[in-house]
């Protein structure tokens, strides 16, 4: 661990960004989310569209601002990091599933709009509905993780706290900017979007900050939404035979 990398754009490495640039980027994060939330519903593939500018619209900024460096969140994407990615998805879905049960004894929860649509779609209507979330998941943990290194920077290098309080602060911020964000998805139920998905997030932000790999959190953020998705799909498509009477 000791060889471990820092996290990149917080300090010196590979590029400091100063506070300018940081609230640009969190106005770009702002302007994504808002272009992925009013544009309306397309077939596919025109439905790869908001996706794709909700994913490139920050790293766009990014790379404007750190210039070939925009790339230092990624690492490389190998069997261990693979393993990773299985490792923190199951984490995800399990943590997920304990919240979401402990949420339910207090309150009704609001289901994903996505998977209320499941049981009317074919096996190739899913495959339409799945691709374009690929560009969107890449994209939500950018938006996940660029508030991460946002607070790092302010409570590292303008507050002059330590680095494992940043990264504590870090990913409290990033859970409930995260939480906030979902608040349409479930209906402005403040307790799921805020807990549910919050806890959600900050399981994925601990793949980043264990691995310093966007790419893991990602995978381990596609197995966790995936594994639901399909889950609800197979459910409401039972193979022949063993329809329920």
């Amino acid at each position: 661990m000791a060889d471990r990398p820092d996290f990149p754009f917080y300090a010196e490495k590979p590029v400091p960004l100063a506070g300018r640039d940081w609230l640009i980027l969190m106005a770009s994060l702002a302007l994504a989310l808002l272009v992925l939330s009013v544009s309306p519903q397309m077939a596919f593939p025109a439905s790869l569209v908001p996706p794709l500018l909700f994913l490139g619209i920050p790293l766009l900024t990014l790379r404007v601002l750190a210039g070939c460096h925009w790339t230092a969140m990624f690492g490389g994407v190998g069997l261990r990091q693979i393993g990773q990615m299985v490792l923190f998805g199951v984490l995800t879905l399990v943590f997920s599933l304990a919240v979401a049960l402990l949420l339910s004894q207090v309150a009704p929860l609001s289901q994903n709009p996505v998977t209320d649509r499941m049981q009317d779609l074919s096996a190739g209507q899913l495959t339409q509905l799945l691709i374009p979330t690929i560009p969107q998941l890449i994209g939500e943990e950018v938006f996940g993780i660029l508030p991460f290194l946002a607070t790092l920077w302010f409570c590292v290098i303008r507050r002059g706290l330590s680095h494992f309080t940043g990264v504590i602060c870090g990913v409290a911020v990033s859970a409930l900017i995260f939480g906030a964000a979902h608040l349409p998805t479930y209906d402005w139920d403040w307790a799921q979007a805020l807990i549910g998905i919050g806890s959600a997030r900050v399981v994925l932000t601990l793949a980043y900050v264990v691995t310093r790999n966007l790419w893991v959190s990602t995978g381990a953020h596609i197995l966790n939404d995936w594994s639901g998705f399909l889950a609800t799909f197979a459910f409401a498509h039972p193979p022949i035979g063993t329809e329920p009477v």
